[in-house]
C-alpha cells in the first residue's frame, strides 16, 4: 500500500501540472472504486482552477475555490500525469483533465478513493475519514512529548500503535518497521513502557525515516511509481522490512519476522531492546 512518502512524492509530482490550472473535464470509467464516484464531479470541477495541492496522512487533497477532491491510492494506485490523447488501459478509473494533460488515477484493485468535500459541508479537517487522524509526522506539532503523553495507558504494542494513526498518522507498516529499528526500540514493547528519552530518539528516527524515503521517490515493491512513470527505490536501503532471515546491516544477526495485528513486522532481536 502506498504510505506517507509515496503520497507526498505523488503530491510533488502532480503539483506543477495541476496547481493554478482550470479543469477543462473529468472523465469517470466504471461506477466508483472503494466507495461510489460523486454525482455530477465533471460538472462540479469543469470551469475551477484548482489552487492547491496538499496531504493529509495517505490522503492527497486538490483544492478548490469551492471545495476540495480527496483521492487516496488504496492498495496498488498510483498517479500520472499524461497527454490527453493517451488511450486508457483497463485499470484506469478517474481523469482529471487540465488543458493538454490528463492526471490519470490507476487502481487495479480498486480500493481507492476519489471523493468530494464542498465547502458548504465545513472544514475539510472535519470529514469523516480525516477528522481523528493524529498530528503530521513531519510538522513542528509531532514531537517525542506528545507521544510519552499519549501513551501513558497505552498498553498495545508500540508498532501498533503506531499503525493506529491516531496520534501521529502516515507511519504505516514499512517505515514504522524501519524507524523502530532506527531507534533500537523492539516493536513489541508496550507503547506505555518506553520513556521519554527512547521516545526522543523515535520521533527523530520516525522523521529521519520519512523524509529520506520522499527524498528517494518512496517504496515500490509491487505496483507503485511516480507521477513520471519511474519506481522509488527506498526499498534498496531497508534495514529491516522484507528482510527477514538476512544478516542485519548493523550487527549480523539475524532478521525476524512476526504478525502482529495480521501485518508483518521485521526487526533484529539485538539491535532492538
Amino acid at each position: 500500500m502506498p504510505e506517507l512518502p509515496e503520497v507526498e512524492v505523488t503530491r510533488r509530482g502532480v503539483a506543477p501540472h495541476i496547481e493554478g490550472r482550470v479543469v477543462t473535464g473529468v472523465v469517470l470509467r466504471h461506477s466508483g472504486l472503494r466507495w461510489p464516484f460523486p454525482d455530477d464531479l465533471s460538472e462540479r470541477l469543469s470551469g475551477h482552477a484548482i489552487q492547491n495541492t496538499g496531504r493529509r496522512g495517505k490522503y492527497l487533497l486538490i483544492r478548490f475555490d469551492h471545495g476540495t477532491l480527496i483521492i487516496h491510492l488504496g492498495m496498488s494506485g498510483h498517479l500520472r500525469i499524461l497527454p490527453t490523447a493517451t488511450l486508457p488501459g483497463k485499470h484506469d478509473h478517474f481523469d482529471l483533465i487540465v488543458g493538454d494533460q490528463v492526471m490519470r488515477l490507476t487502481d487495479p484493485r480498486r480500493f481507492g478513493a476519489v471523493l468530494w468535500h464542498a465547502h458548504l459541508d465545513g472544514a475539510i479537517e472535519n470529514h469523516v475519514l480525516l477528522n481523528r487522524l493524529g498530528v503530521e509526522p513531519l510538522e513542528a506539532s509531532f514531537s517525542a512529548h506528545l507521544l510519552y503523553a499519549k501513551t501513558r495507558v497505552r498498553g498495545m504494542a508500540i508498532k501498533q500503535v503506531l499503525l493506529s494513526g491516531d496520534i501521529v498518522v502516515g507511519v504505516g507498516n514499512i517505515y514504522a518497521s524501519e524507524s523502530l529499528f532506527k531507534a533500537g526500540i523492539n516493536p513489541n514493547t508496550a507503547a506505555h513502557r518506553i520513556g521519554l528519552r527512547r521516545y526522543e530518539k523515535l520521533a527523530q528516527a520516525i522523521r529521519e525515516t520519512l523524509a529520506a524515503a520522499i527524498e528517494q521517490g518512496g517504496s515500490s515493491l509491487r505496483d507503485f511509481i511516480g507521477v513520471d512513470g519511474q519506481s522509488g527505490y527506498f526499498q534498496q536501503c531497508y534495514f529491516v522490512y522484507n528482510r527477514a532471515g538476512e544478516p542485519c546491516r548493523i550487527c549480523g544477526t539475524e532478521i525476524r519476522q512476526i504478525k502482529q495485528g495480521q501485518r508483518s513486522t521485521f526487526y533484529c532481536v539485538n539491535c532492538q531492546k
